[in-house]
């Protein structure tokens, strides 16, 4: 006769699942959602998600009320905690030169947007036509693209933004560059293309490119304004 199983070894073998406190059950169905929406989309419903990591779409509520606030948190999490506040210190530290520190900022900015989270959640919003995307490129204008027009206007012998506003070309130029950069991710994580090993080279080509050619633009678009602003200073007699 076989031997009968003691009692409770069935429970040694599985024992019981940690409880989780709420702000680890909050990061896992965020950090879920990430991977998620990565995978198939916005369009994707949260009864999907909730039975992918295991809980009931009730409990997924408990912790966002519905799917905004769901989303709200997957931008955080790949965008805002992603965010470096070192990168405005390094295009505002004038102890080094222009050149150098966007050449730096850029090669450190890359290895942060380049992944597979950051490339796939910002063309599934725009594809969905969210507000993901402009709510991002608002801060990349604001902290990143007046630095960077700033510190070349100034290394260039540019009148200053505060003399003469910076102006939409001026932006676009910068545009171009991160498009430039962002496209290296799209071949990778959307096209599945193979892209060049060191990335790094790769980078600092592409902002040395904008900063031997950019600044002899910036100069011509502002030529207009210099010589106005210099009529306006010719004492008359």
């Amino acid at each position: 006769m076989a031997a009968q199983p003691r009692p409770g070894a069935a429970r040694r073998r599985h024992p019981p699942r940690t409880r989780l406190s709420a702000d680890e059950r909050e990061r896992l169905i965020a950090r879920g959602a990430v991977a998620f929406f990565c995978e198939v989309g916005f369009g994707g419903q949260t009864r999907e998600l909730a039975k992918r990591l295991g809980i009931t779409q009730p409990l997924l509520y408990r912790y966002f009320p519905n799917k905004e606030a769901l989303i709200d948190r997957v931008y955080r999490e790949v965008y805002l905690n992603r965010w470096d506040p070192r990168w405005e210190e390094l295009l505002d530290n004038h102890a080094r030169p222009a050149r150098e520190r966007i050449i730096a900022f850029y090669r450190d900015y890359a290895k942060a947007v380049l992944s597979y989270e950051w490339i796939r959640i910002f063309m599934f919003s725009g594809l969905r036509g969210m507000n993901l995307n402009s709510r991002y490129l608002t801060l990349v204008r604001d902290r990143i693209y007046t630095r960077v027009l700033r510190e070349l206007r100034r290394e260039h012998g540019m009148p200053s933004p505060a003399e003469v506003p910076l102006r939409e070309i001026e932006f676009e130029l910068v545009w171009a560059l991160h498009a430039s950069i962002f496209y290296i991710g799209i071949r990778k994580w959307i096209y599945g293309l193979e892209i060049p090993e060191n990335v790094d080279e790769v980078v600092e080509s592409l902002a040395t490119s904008f900063l031997d050619g950019v600044p002899a633009v910036m100069q011509r678009a502002l030529a207009p304004s210099a010589t106005a602003k210099k009529r306006r200073a010719r004492p008359r007699g």
